[in-house]
């Protein structure tokens, strides 16, 4: 963790704007250590510093990642003109974090979904050179058969591009069937397509695992919480 100006500090933990956080400084309400700062630009190491508003502690971190159960009908991104936003369903208490999604997830998709402000982070689970796996439920009108987990091991040819070996689970067959798909890649409407090249049409899809971490089963659709130590550890170590 960098060190900081005071109040870019200030501005980070959520305590007001540059100009609302100087005020505070101005009035010496601000400590550091126990002693008054009066200087906005006072350096402060935000791992060995103890910075304090009044009597209380000020709680300063430099990445958040949330989970998120994403439902349909909001699109992945941080603005859109024409569907609400999973960001808006981020609680007020992060709005002076500079936050976005890792990577998206289709209109009437469900599941899993990350949403940090730590860009190197994001561009590591969404490069393509590091084929991070996602594992989607996925419900199809039509049986599905040994032969169709044989054709996704190998990639489908999807005509602008073949897709990538995949694995397919399949959990029931029928005429709705059930399955776990995981692929490495993600191209626009890829799971759709691949099972359109099946000749079985998706239902019902969502996504329940990225890079190991899976989508916390307690939350429910268009709720999220923070990621433990564990699991952000796990994500920025993967693969192993």
């Amino acid at each position: 963790m960098n060190n900081l100006r005071l109040d870019k500090l200030l501005v980070k933990a959520g305590l007001g704007t540059r100009k609302e956080v100087k005020k505070l400084i101005k009035k010496e309400e601000i400590r550091v250590n126990g002693q008054v700062i009066k200087d906005p630009g006072f350096i402060v190491n935000p791992q060995e510093d103890i910075v304090s508003l009044g009597n209380k502690e000020i709680h300063y971190q430099e990445f958040y990642y949330l989970m998120l159960n994403k439902p349909q009908g909001y699109v992945s991104a941080k603005v859109d003109n024409l569907y609400p936003t999973i960001m808006e369903l981020v609680p007020q208490d992060y709005s002076h974090l500079d936050l976005f999604p890792v990577g998206r997830l289709d209109l009437d998709t469900l599941g899993l979904m990350i949403i940090t402000n730590d860009g190197h982070l994001s561009h590591s689970l969404s490069s393509p050179k590091r084929a991070v796996p996602k594992t989607y439920l996925v419900e199809v009108r039509g049986e599905l058969a040994e032969e169709d987990k044989k054709r996704i091991s190998q990639g489908l040819d999807l005509d602008d591009f073949t897709s990538l070996p995949a694995q397919l689970e399949i959990l029931e067959s029928g005429p709705i069937s059930r399955a776990e798909l995981t692929i490495t890649e993600g191209k626009f409407h890829q799971v759709k397509r691949m099972f359109q090249a099946l000749d079985k049409e998706v239902i019902y899809l969502e996504r329940i695992r990225l890079a190991g971490l899976e989508l916390d089963g307690d939350l429910e659709l268009g709720q999220l919480r923070e990621l433990s130590a564990e699991e952000v550890n796990m994500l920025k170590n993967y693969p192993l």
